[in-house]
């Protein structure tokens, strides 16, 4: 009985974004990237409106984390973008990207967008693997765009996704 408990799957439920995780979705971004966000940020943002958004909630499972991850995007003139987008690092692997991925598609797409743009770290493993298997290409590069904490630069890479 305790074995089934413990290897019960992880479920979560995708919500708009709202002015009030505005908080919770900057402390989360602060710890995924070497320069977070500000709640400030976020907010101005989302009071904007082309720009729409979406945080998972962890609904089940052993280790309950309150704001899973979140997706933040803005579409404008027939094009979206992924403005930014995380997962905990407590439920990597999860396919909660995939959802959150998911929804800012189609949100996109009833704005009229027909294609997605993103950035990505060209050494983020991970993001280019869900990115790929979601059917987005490379399309640019941005040399030296992204700067770590310790000052080495990375390349972004720029990606787009047809939506029709």
């Amino acid at each position: 009985m305790l074995d089934a408990y413990l290897n019960r799957k992880t479920e979560f439920e995708i919500l708009p974004m709202r002015g009030e995780d505005c908080h919770g979705v900057s402390a989360l971004h602060g710890e995924r990237f070497a320069r977070g966000w500000g709640d400030g940020e976020f907010h101005s943002l989302l009071t904007q409106r082309n720009v729409f958004g979406f945080v998972a909630r962890q609904t089940s499972g052993f280790f309950k984390v309150p704001l899973s991850g979140f997706v933040l995007s803005r579409e404008a003139a027939g094009e979206a973008e992924i403005l930014t987008i995380a997962v905990s690092q407590k439920i990597g692997r999860s396919g909660l990207g995939w959802r959150l991925m998911q929804a800012a598609m189609r949100e996109a797409g009833t704005r009229g967008a027909s294609s997605l743009f993103l950035e990505v770290d060209d050494g983020n493993v991970a993001a280019l693997g869900l990115y790929r298997k979601l059917g987005f290409e490379k399309v640019g590069e941005r040399p030296s765009y992204y700067v770590a904490p310790d000052g080495r630069r990375s390349t972004a890479l720029v990606m787009r996704r047809d939506l029709r």
